[in-house]
Order: C-alpha cells, then sequence, then structure tokens
C-alpha cells in the first residue's frame, strides 16, 4: 500500500512565518551536476504482495502463506466492540458474554457497550485461550510484510516491523500524513513545496534580517537525493533555554539499520574562523524534535553566528556547506 494515510503523531513546535525571513540560496557556481533539480515519481499503486483467494475467501499472502477464513473470523471475536483494536489478556465480557479490552472497560464506565448490563469483572478465559493457538500475518502483509506471528507476539512486531509506513519528516506542522518514502517525497515536494536537489554535496545561505527575533522555532527543509536514497537537511533557529542557538543537521529517509551506511559533513566559517559537523544521518524513524532535542548536529550559538555574519552584526547570513558519503 503506498498510499499516504493519517496518523495522529506528536506534536512540534510551529513557526511564526510573518517574523521570520529566511532564505536558502543554492550558488550558481556549485556543481551543476551536484545541484540539479530532480523530479519525485510518483509511486506505483499496484500492490502485487496480497491478494484475496476468490473460490475460498482465503487472504494469499504471496509468499506461500495463507490465512484461512475460519482465522480471520476468529480473529474479528478478539476485536474490541469500543477501539477495534485487537483484545488482549485481561479479556472482560458481562453476564450476556459480550467482551471488550481492558483499556476501555474503565472508558465504558463498567456498562457492557452491546446490552448496557453491569460488566463486573468476569473475564472470558475461553476467548483468551483460542487466541494463544491464533497465528496471523502482521498488518503490514499487504506492505510486504511476510511474516506470520502467534497472536501474542504480533503487536511486539508491528511496533518495529520495518514495513510500517514512515511519518512526514516535515518538521514545521503537525503534519499526520503517513507513507512509503516515495509517496512522502511527492508528498514533501507537492504539499510542503521542499526544495528537491541532486547531489551529495551543498552550499546553502541562510538569511535572516533580525536574528535577535528568535522564535521556538525557526526551521527550513531541503530534500537531497544521492547513491538512490533521499535525505532531509534541517536548518532551524530555537531557544536552548534562554538562549538562541542555529542548528543544521541531516536525516535519512529510512530506516536506522541503512542510515549507518552513510555519513555527512557540515561547515560553517568567516574571518578566519570555521566550526565543522561529522556524524551518521539519523533515521526519520526518529522524529524531528528527538534529533533536535538530542542536539545531534552542528550547534552555532547566536554571538558566534553573528560573528560569522560580518558586518554591524544586524542581519544574520551563514553558508552552511557540507557532504554526504557512503561508508565503506
Amino acid at each position: 500500500m503506498n498510499c499516504v494515510g493519517s496518523r495522529k503523531r506528536s506534536s512540534v513546535p510551529c513557526m511564526d512565518v510573518e517574523i521570520i525571513e529566511s532564505l536558502s540560496i543554492l550558488d550558481n557556481d556549485e556543481d551543476e551536476e551536484n545541484q540539479r533539480p530532480f523530479t519525485a515519481k510518483h509511486p506505483n499503486n499496484n500492490n502485487s504482495n496480497g491478494n484475496i483467494n476468490s473460490t475460498n475467501g482465503s487472504h494469499n499472502l504471496g509468499n506461500g502463506n495463507v490465512v484461512s477464513p475460519a482465522t480471520s473470523s476468529v480473529h474479528e471475536l478478539l476485536e474490541c466492540p469500543v477501539c477495534t483494536n485487537s483484545m488482549y489478556p485481561p479479556i472482560h465480557q458481562c453476564h450476556n458474554g459480550h467482551t471488550l479490552c481492558s483499556n476501555c472497560k474503565s472508558r465504558v464506565h463498567n456498562k457492557c457497550p452491546t446490552c448496557r448490563q453491569e460488566l463486573g469483572d468476569i473475564r472470558c478465559l475461553a476467548l483468551e485461550k483460542v487466541a494463544e493457538s491464533l497465528e496471523l500475518p502482521c498488518k503490514y502483509y499487504n506492505l510486504g510484510c511476510p511474516e506470520i506471528f502467534p497472536y501474542y507476539s504480533k503487536v511486539k512486531h508491528e511496533a518495529q516491523c520495518s514495513f510500517r509506513p514512515y511519518n512526514c519528516p516535515y518538521a514545521g506542522s503537525e503534519c499526520s500524513v503517513t507513507g512509503d518514502i516515495q509517496s512522502l517525497v511527492v508528498h514533501l515536494r507537492d504539499d510542503h513545496k521542499v526544495d528537491m536537489h541532486t547531489g551529495c554535496t551543498f552550499n546553502h545561505r541562510y538569511v535572516k534580517s533580525n536574528p535577535r527575533e528568535v522564535e521556538n522555532a525557526t526551521w527550513m527543509l531541503t530534500v537531497f537525493h544521492c547513491f538512490g536514497q533521499y535525505f532531509c537537511l534541517h536548518f532551524e533557529a530555537f531557544l536552548l533555554g534562554n538562549a538562541p542557538v542555529y542548528m543544521a543537521f541531516l536525516r535519512f529517509m529510512g530506516d536506522d539499520n541503512e542510515a549507518k551506511n552513510f555519513s555527512y559533513s557540515l561547515e560553517v566559517g568567516a574571518n578566519g574562523r570555521k566550526l565543522i559537523w561529522q556524524g551518521v544521518p539519523r533515521s526519520i524513524r526518529d522524529s524531528h524534535r528527538r534529533v533536535r532535542d538530542s542536539h545531534d548536529g552542528l550547534i552555532i550559538q547566536r554571538n558566534m553566528a553573528l560573528f560569522f555574519s560580518g558586518g554591524d552584526r544586524k542581519e544574520l547570513k551563514l553558508r552552511v556547506t557540507g557532504r554526504i558519503w557512503r561508508e565503506q
């Protein structure tokens, strides 16, 4: 499923667009090969991993594994009527045999949502035993996950499944969009109007007319395509305690085990001084705020940033250069 769906995300700080005048400018003297724009392609919506057998209703996972209609029916019995999530012990039931999960029991004020009778403290031990005998596919099987798990192991796997959708890496709003990498690249380009570039080196200037008005947080995002992968370059100003700082860092659009195959460097300086950062890009599985708050990137104190800007210190002018490379 290469769709872009919705899911609630934790909030991140938003920028007041009207007081921020940041620009990201690619120098004309940069290597055109390294800085030519690229076109993000729409993902292929054809799905060949999962299908339904029209003769017997069984689900073919495309890897030799088949989930029978009987298993699917039992799985439906294990669906909580309130939250519609799968139920895990303790599974509660009323005197009439209607079930619901333990999380929802307190939400319905001890009243059965089906017949409105008192729930009491009756557990449905039979349904809990049935669940132990089930083996079910990962809920991301239609995204390519071929695994089948015992019922009680399924949720733990799904929380870390490498086929689960990614959250939108855009940091400037509480964007709840999720999807695979290609669909998110299209989403960033079309919906968030993010600059897209091809190449493994970059040379940006960041300009702000009044650097003393630092809001939490001023941010920018540029996407780079190199080595057949996508990388998000973040640059922002935020308050570290009461002190305004500027920070640049790179995130990898993929999982952490793939991100470790790459390294990057960032450099900023002027007037005979220079700051250099080298590190490993963080996966977009880690939220933007988590990476920022861990200080895993190039951090520039405001006084140093104004020193690099030169002039009368009334305007911020930072030139950030860097490159991405693949580790051997």
